[in-house]
């Protein structure tokens, strides 16, 4: 079921949508890196990847961020509400994404103006993608334009 914006609106800061969770697997990284092209050692690599930094392969940040965007899309709140999203602030890659980590989007409301139409308005979503260890892997800010209640 949808929220409008009138619904994000009314959030309170220590209210949150969680995402159910998803785990990170060896076929998402290696489709994630076919379908960018991002084919560097650390995510396709395991000889490379076990003598670097991580000492074993991690996913791609940008396949968390693209996850946190999906996973929060399987809450229902956005679904027939969101019009366009607007932008991404200040994301941050905190942890690595390794391979059998479960991960879930967490959104809490920071903000929410009308539009000068009257029929939508701009949320602004701090998400965090979190582990199954409770480890804030990811997060940022995201911009969305929701319609209001029909």
């Amino acid at each position: 079921m949808p929220l409008w914006f009138e619904d994000f609106a009314a959030m309170g800061a220590d209210e949150a949508l969680v995402s159910p969770g998803r785990t990170v697997t060896e076929a998402d990284v290696v489709s994630f890196a076919a379908t960018t092209g991002d084919y560097n050692p650390m995510h396709t690599d395991a000889v490379a990847a076990a003598e670097g930094r991580f000492g074993e392969r991690v996913a791609h940040g940008a396949l968390g961020l693209s996850w946190c965007l999906g996973l929060s899309s399987r809450t229902g709140a956005f679904e027939g509400s969101a019009l366009a999203l607007l932008g991404i602030e200040n994301w941050e890659f905190r942890a690595p994404l390794r391979f059998g980590d479960t991960v879930h989007a967490r959104a809490r409301v920071t903000g929410a103006r009308m539009t000068g139409r009257g029929d939508a308005g701009v949320v602004r979503v701090q998400y965090d993608l979190v582990t199954q260890d409770g480890v804030v892997a990811q997060t940022g800010l995201m911009s969305y334009l929701v319609r209001t209640r029909p």
